[in-house]
């Protein structure tokens, strides 16, 4: 039985604004004396969701095979 569509895409929305979230202070913490604290808050808020979206739309499709 496949999950309803409209949990999966609140779900989808909030891990993305987390892996956002998570990037931009990871990006601080690691390059924001380097770079600066602005733009590795950038940096980080736009290549975390490259990683955290991915893995959330495959655990979806994962509990959808499973559920």
């Amino acid at each position: 039985m496949p999950l309803p569509l409209s949990p999966c895409i609140v779900a989808l929305m909030v891990g993305v604004a987390a892996s956002i979230a998570g990037g931009a202070i990871g990006g601080v913490t690691v390059g924001g004396k380097a770079l600066g604290n602005e733009l590795a808050a950038m940096l980080g808020a736009f290549y975390g969701p490259l990683a955290g979206a991915t893995g959330i739309l495959v655990g979806l499709i994962a509990l959808s095979f499973i559920g």
